[in-house]
């Protein structure tokens, strides 16, 4: 079993422990790709005008994400709901909404594309998860974003970018698995059970 870390970030708005930016990538390490809307063609029209708009999940809560480097080796990381609620809330009150990039390179930022729809599902309040996206755990981060950078768009609409890749700054920290041999579906159950208890 890989070692597991819940990552966390620092509340206080100077604290580099954040969410800096999300990259447009080829593939989301949460494994979701977006969707790209185009607009319905209007019946008097013989108009196919694209929407330029990319909408999927940004994070999911409880799930774990494997990662390699050279300080950790392999590893999972997760991100539970109260942490990706504070990630989300200090996101937008610094202004981040235009922070993006394509393949988490910060030399590549991406003009002219900004999030205009976010939300965390919370079904006690009554925000589900978006169509195609049902299977998503409680507490996951959703957002839209409109596309007016024609040479990004190009690479969405033929698949070199697929999804959405949060970047940042992040605490690392451990949760005791035990050494038991599990199963997938198990070790899954365990990492959730271990978020619940904080």
């Amino acid at each position: 079993m890989l070692p597991v870390f819940k990552c966390i970030i620092n509340d206080n708005e100077d604290s580099p422990l954040e969410v800096q930016a999300v990259a447009l990538v080829d593939q989301p390490a949460i494994e979701k790709n977006f969707l790209a809307f185009k607009m319905q063609k209007p019946l008097q029209f013989a108009v196919n005008e694209d929407r330029q708009i990319i909408s999927g999940p940004a994070m999911l809560a409880n799930t774990p994400i494997y990662r390699k480097d050279s300080e950790y080796g392999e590893y999972l990381v997760v991100f539970d709901k109260a942490t990706i609620e504070a990630i989300v809330e200090k996101f937008f009150t610094k202004g981040l909404m235009t922070s993006f990039n394509i393949m988490h390179n910060s030399k590549a930022p991406v003009s002219d594309t900004c999030i205009f729809e976010s939300f965390i599902t919370d079904t006690s309040r009554g925000i589900q998860p978006m169509k195609g996206f049902e299977d998503v755990p409680e507490g996951s981060w959703f957002i839209s974003a409109k596309v007016n950078n024609n040479a990004v768009w190009a690479k969405i609409k033929t698949g070199e970018v697929k999804g959405f890749s949060v970047e940042g700054l992040f605490k690392l920290m451990p949760l005791k698995m035990g050494a038991e041999k599990l199963t997938p579906e198990e070790a899954w159950q365990k990492i959730v059970e271990l978020l619940n208890e904080d």
